[in-house]
């Protein structure tokens, strides 16, 4: 009898033509669950309606992608879908979402530029997508919202954390990253070969797979807790049992394996070369898909298991299996040396301990199993370990364990295809088809024909590890101290000096309803007796007005006397800068507005030395308001070479002035239609490049980024651009974990109050980012009261 703790064969669905590539358990009906395959379809199941606790019967098929299928999950149910949605990811670069009624897609969502090969759902439907084009994907509403960037190779597996906005992806790059509101906030090194698949534990931790046979139990904080070894091969997927301590695995060494408290209790062999998919089901079974195209059921409920029949024909199976030994963990055979049928009457010490032993010129392999106390036949050793397996082909340098001639095009040149037993088959005809600018559709074939040709893998010794790029020592990490000395502090020193913008804002009379304009300028008491929201949607652009052109202009002549001389200017050309300044500082004046030489000088002034220019900046901050200039230095040829230039000065490593004058020139530039359309087309790249800022302890650059954030909200309101959107609630959403003084974090607010006002989709995704949770602690912030009041009806659109 089995022990209660051992898995059995519950059945066996013979229901796909092709490799089953993904299983997830779904919502409806009870007790079902959905497959994928490289046969193009997707499958649920449901038990058996005559006798549920042995079988399953088909309900339901999909079909809708041209490719094959490759992974699958289960979008929870809503109001207008009960039962929930399946998505399928696929080689055709698409993901297909279906409902339970129809076997065409409901909608499928485009983007990705390679195959698809993991998706994983969150809460009020987002979707995150893993694929072969290194990026992973959120969606929600049938629309891409944000693409995450930062991995070297495939994407191989995606999973969204309990705790919203924290997703994670494991790549072909040997990392994994953490990813919070679209940006990568952590990244995991440790496993020596790629990442194949992700598990949740917790909101605080999870487990991840490899190819390099071991499975690594993580905390979200970075530290690796544990290590388990008992593969032999590469690890595609793992489940975790309801009690969030026990799991499941599948992999390349023909296994299932069940852990129980750390470590491998069961080992459950099946006929099939690559396990390449596992789920557990509510009742505690566990489904496997494997590459003869059968769903396999286990169950530790003896009333569940199948008969004594089915059992014995399920290990008879298994016995006429033939093993490479290149695939396993036999070892070198040499036949003169391997025992003979008596050494099965001695016990083994672990449960999947694997025994050769001779029978005549024959090889057997046997394993045993301790839930039934004896040896079982997993199959016929095939060839010999004594053949060549050291690197010894060279190409391009290189020592392979093979390079393959690859003849694609008839009477065309012939290609070489190298390949090491330790690579993924399906990676290396990716990549190799990529680098000869061959079509996908020879994916499978030449994925196949390198498997054929190379009889099976074999995990070789760790190679060392290759450095990763990201964590170089040049490299900037958000978050990280910079100790350069004066770093972050106000770089204008001296007598009389000027600090741009330091002064007090004009006041605007009591009760003027523009918080934006000074603590004078706004009573909340006056406002409370108003119902209205005052604070948002800001549609109009926010700008920073103030200026002291005397003391502008002194400051230039100043640091003009003591600038190298290729650098000196002219005295006429600082005539031609102060009138320019004196123009657009009161354009109602006398003074002639400004003249396109007065312009280009402005734009050669601008490339000053980086340690002298701040005072030719604030003079474009305040020159790009004046309809002329905007359209002259925003406009289509000139634009993206002053966004470009400003950008420049933004780098974090940069001088703190400069990058707080840049930012509110940005800001500035929303005054006119060139500019706003020109930081509109360069949105991604300017938020991006902004949003780094965040990390320069320096108030006036976290009011500027804030303001920079909430003109791009104000500008896309009325506008259906969600992925943009979702841009501006990223980066409003990681700024206000940093943003510390309050007109900055007011500001914010405010941004986050504007994207979300009147859309949905939009207020979907805040909450999927668990913005109010967030937020909260602004609600009860009294001084000023703006920062409590807009909190609050934040809060009252995302509610």
């Amino acid at each position: 009898m089995a022990s209660p703790n051992s898995y059995k064969l519950r059945c066996s669905i013979p229901g796909h033509e092709m490799d089953v590539r993904g299983l997830a358990t779904a919502v409806f009906p009870v007790g079902a669950f959905v497959s994928v395959s490289r046969d193009r379809t997707g499958r649920v199941w449901v038990p058996n309606s005559s006798s549920p606790d042995k079988g399953f019967t088909e309900m339901h098929c999909m079909s809708g992608h041209s490719n094959f299928v490759s992974c699958v999950c289960i979008i929870a149910p809503s109001e207008t879908y009960p039962r929930g949605l399946i998505a399928t990811g696929g080689n055709d670069n698409n993901i297909c979402v279906f409902t339970l009624d129809q076997p065409q897609p409901l909608f499928t969502l485009q983007g990705h530029k390679n195959t698809v090969c993991s998706l994983s759902s969150g809460k009020f439907g987002t979707l995150l997508s893993g694929s072969w084009d290194t990026t992973a994907k959120v969606w929600l509403n049938e629309k891409c919202m944000m693409t995450l960037q930062g991995h070297s190779a495939a994407v191989w597996s995606v999973v969204i954390l309990p705790e919203q906005g924290l997703m994670l992806s494991g790549s072909a790059d040997k990392t994994i990253k953490l990813w919070k509101a679209g940006r990568c906030e952590r990244t995991f090194t440790g496993h020596e070969d790629c990442v194949r698949g992700l598990a949740v534990i917790s909101n605080t931790e999870f487990f991840s797979c490899s190819n390099d046979a071991s499975i690594r139990r993580w905390l979200v904080t970075g530290e690796c807790v544990q290590v388990y070894y008992s593969h032999t091969n590469y690890i595609y997927s793992l489940a975790v049992f309801p009690n969030s301590e026990d799991f499941v695995s599948t992999g390349e060494d023909r296994t299932l394996r069940i852990w129980r408290k750390g470590e491998c209790c069961q080992t459950i062999r099946l006929p099939a070369q690559s396990v390449w998919c596992c789920c557990i089901l509510p009742n505690g079974d566990i489904a496997v898909g494997a590459s003869d195209g059968i769903i396999r059921i286990f169950t530790e409920a003896e009333d569940r298991m199948a008969s004594a029949e089915d059992l014995q024909a399920f290990e008879d199976e298994l016995s006429k299996a033939t093993i490479d030994p290149k695939t396993g963990d036999l070892g070198d055979i040499k036949l003169e040396d391997l025992p003979g049928r008596e050494h099965l009457n001695e016990p083994g010490n672990r449960d999947g301990q694997t025994r050769l032993i001779k029978d005549g010129e024959k090889v057997e392999a046997y394993q045993w199993s301790v839930s039934d106390g004896r040896w079982m036949k997993i199959g016929d050793v095939v060839g010999g370990s004594n053949q060549q397996t050291s690197k010894s082909v060279m190409y391009e340098g290189k020592e392979y364990d093979y390079v393959f001639t690859i003849d694609v095009n008839e009477g065309g040149p012939s290609m070489k295809l190298p390949y090491n037993m330790t690579d993924d088959p399906w990676l290396t005809a990716h990549n190799f088809l990529q680098k000869n600018d061959l079509s996908p559709m020879f994916l499978d074939q030449v994925a196949n024909f390198i498997i054929e040709n190379t009889k099976g893998h074999v995990v070789g010794p760790a190679q060392p590890a290759v450095a990763d790029p990201f964590t170089g020592g040049a490299r900037y990490i958000p978050g990280s101290s910079d100790d350069r000395p004066g770093f972050g502090a106000d770089p204008f020193t001296g007598a009389g000096r000027y600090i741009p913008e330091s002064g007090p804002n004009p006041s605007a009379p009591v009760g003027v309803a523009d918080p934006f304009t000074g603590g004078g300028a706004y009573s909340s008491a006056a406002l409370r007796q108003t119902p209205t929201n005052i604070y948002f949607p800001k549609t109009d652009g926010v700008t920073f007005e103030q200026a002291n052109a005397s003391q502008i202009i002194a400051k230039l002549k100043e640091l003009n006397g003591g600038a190298p001389q290729e650098h000196k200017l002219s005295e006429d050309i600082l005539g031609s800068l102060e009138l320019l300044l004196l123009s657009v500082c009161n354009p109602n004046s006398s003074e002639p507005p400004p003249n396109i030489q007065q312009i280009n000088l402005l734009w050669k002034a601008s490339h000053w030395p980086e340690d002298i220019v701040f005072p030719v900046l604030d003079i474009m901050r305040l020159a790009v308001r004046h309809p002329q200039v905007n359209e002259t230095l925003c406009g289509e040829a000139e634009g993206v070479q002053l966004c470009n230039h400003l950008l420049s000065l933004m780098r974090p490593e940069g001088r703190t002035a400069n990058q707080m004058l840049a930012l509110r020139t940005l800001c500035n530039c929303f005054s006119g239609k060139c500019g706003q359309a020109l930081l509109m087309a360069q949105r991604e790249t300017v938020l991006s490049r902004a949003a780094d800022l965040v990390t320069v302890c320096n108030k006036n650059i976290h009011i500027a980024l804030a303001t920079l954030v909430l003109n791009y909200a104000g500008c896309l309101h009325a506008q259906p651009d969600l992925e943009a959107k979702a841009q501006c609630l990223s980066v409003a959403s990681r700024a206000l974990e940093t943003v510390q003084d309050k007109e900055a974090i007011f500001r914010l607010l405010v941004a986050l109050g504007t994207t979300v006002a009147s859309d949905i989709s939009a207020q979907d995704l805040a909450r999927s980012l668990d913005v109010s949770s967030q937020i909260s602690k602004y609600s009860s912030v009294s001084d000023p009261s703006k920062v409590g009041e807009c909190c609050k009806l934040v809060l009252k659109e995302l509610h």
